[in-house]
């Protein structure tokens, strides 16, 4: 006896289209994504939520990396004959490649980032899902991240990843994290100069 199944039980592929979704649907989809993601099981919810933290640490380590903009010359003996540093639009393009890797793992892995899980608003909005489910889902997802997160910063800290290229690599993160830290709160109002 054969235990395949009937043709008539196979679904048929789904058809790719290019055709514009209209506001209304976009909206059911978003409530209808955001009643399967309370649904999902914390534990489970969780571990993708730690996954997701990861996968985009690892896109910005390597956005990192290449922002490090040095391109290390050889002579035609093989002994190392200097660097080039790349122009900034140049580097800044090819980090915002490197750092979109982070989005296709999370996409690709099924992951649950904080970001994309604000969308729940939607089913609540809609009274599909209940205020505390809401906020659980939301905290799950934010505590998740940031132990992906951290847990990769621990991975980076003890790989020594900073030190590749002369320390170039680290000197691009803390170049970043001292930008960033430097942004304004508001336009008028920055942490170095407060009013």
């Amino acid at each position: 006896m054969d235990d395949r199944s009937d043709a008539s039980d196979v679904e048929p592929p789904q058809a790719v289209t290019l055709d514009p979704i209209l506001p209304a649907t976009m909206a059911r989809r978003a409530e209808e994504t955001g009643v399967k993601r309370v649904a999902t099981d914390r534990l489970t919810f969780f571990i993708l939520s730690v996954l997701a933290g990861a996968f985009i640490s690892f896109g910005a380590i390597f956005a990192t990396t290449v922002m490090a903009g040095s391109v290390a010359m050889s002579s035609p003996d093989g002994s190392p004959a200097g660097y080039a540093i790349l122009p900034y639009g140049i580097v800044r393009l090819l980090a915002g490649v490197a750092f979109s890797l982070g989005f296709i793992l999370v996409v690709i892995g099924g992951a649950e980032l904080f970001t994309g899980n604000n969308l729940i608003v939607m089913a609540w909005a809609g009274g599909k899902v209940r205020t505390r489910d809401l906020l659980k889902s939301w905290g799950i997802a934010f505590a998740g991240n940031s132990v992906g997160a951290f847990l990769t910063a621990v991975l980076v800290f003890y790989s020594t990843q900073y030190t590749f290229g002369k320390g170039a690599v680290g000197l691009a993160a803390l170049t970043t994290a001292n930008a960033k830290s430097s942004l304004a709160i508001y336009p008028g109002l920055s942490a170095r100069h407060p009013m």
